[in-house]
């Protein structure tokens, strides 16, 4: 074998003993996760930490957040469904979690889409959150600090156009930056890992993305430390069960039966063979 390819052999393997390792940590540990978000995304993000051995907590109250969050193993923040009363608990669960010495993680949905929501996730992103994960249009939007073309919750950009956005916003924000696409990719601003597991039917089913970014918060929970590889080993993670799911399903709504499923059940021998990470 040529000394590139044992490299990288050796290197896929570190990662699929790292993703590995976390998943088992986390199905020990059960950390607590507290989910601020949208309508849309409770269910399938609620059932997605649970079936990976999570403690989802649903709980956005403002009058809860100061008993509340101090105890958390780590906050998701989502602004799909974003109203003006929504704002301030978001904003206090996300200080409350720093002064704990907590974890948080960000999904700025659509954030190009209107001033209201781009003003939004800029403060919450000033507020230092572990990592933010978005899609293309949403990080570009962050970088750049501006609205543009989008079609919604949908990126009209895939995530490599992303890459120097995402570059450029992990360096000013000190977060984790993660752009979704057919290559899902990580940076800390310096380095770049492309995790490359997951099917397109996924993008058919409401709340994928979010689902993954609550996933990337229990990872996170677990090894706060490294939250550049949690995040990609929680991406892999999630993409491997949707690869699992889509061997099994018939369209969207039995894929997404599958994907909470194949989270639930899966094994060493499956991360090990299929996870792929790459430096980019």
């Amino acid at each position: 074998m040529e000394p590139d390819n044992l490299n990288k052999e050796q290197d896929q393997n570190s990662w699929a003993v790292n993703a590995w390792t976390l998943l088992s940590k986390l199905r020990d540990q059960s950390p607590l996760i507290q989910c601020i978000t949208n309508f849309v995304s409770m269910d399938l993000m609620a059932n997605t930490l649970l079936s990976a051995g999570a403690s989802p907590a649903m709980i956005h109250s403002i009058e809860e957040i100061q008993d509340f969050t101090p105890h958390v193993h780590a906050l998701c923040i989502n602004v799909g469904t974003l109203s003006p009363a929504w704002l301030p608990a978001m904003r206090e669960a996300a200080q409350v979690a720093n002064k704990a010495g907590k974890p948080w993680v960000l999904d700025p949905v659509a954030a190009g889409a209107s001033s209201f929501r781009l003003k939004a996730c800029l403060e919450l992103v000033g507020l230092k959150p572990s990592v933010i994960r978005g899609n293309g249009s949403e990080i570009i939007a962050l970088s750049k600090a501006s609205i543009g073309a989008t079609k919604g919750v949908d990126s009209s950009h895939e995530s490599m156009d992303a890459m120097e956005a995402a570059k450029s916003l992990a360096q000013s924000s000190g977060a984790i930056v993660a752009v979704s696409g057919a290559v899902d990719i990580v940076t800390d601003g310096h380095r770049v890992v492309g995790a490359h597991n997951g099917v397109s039917m996924m993008q058919k089913i409401t709340a994928t993305g979010c689902a993954v970014t609550a996933l990337i918060a229990a990872f996170v929970a677990v090894d706060p430390l490294h939250a550049l590889e949690a995040t990609a080993s929680a991406l892999s993670i999630f993409g491997i069960a949707g690869e699992m799911g889509m061997a099994m399903a018939k369209g969207p709504a039995s894929l997404r039966m599958h994907l909470i499923d194949s989270v639930y059940n899966l094994d060493q021998a499956a991360v090990s063979s299929r996870l792929k990470v790459t430096s980019l």
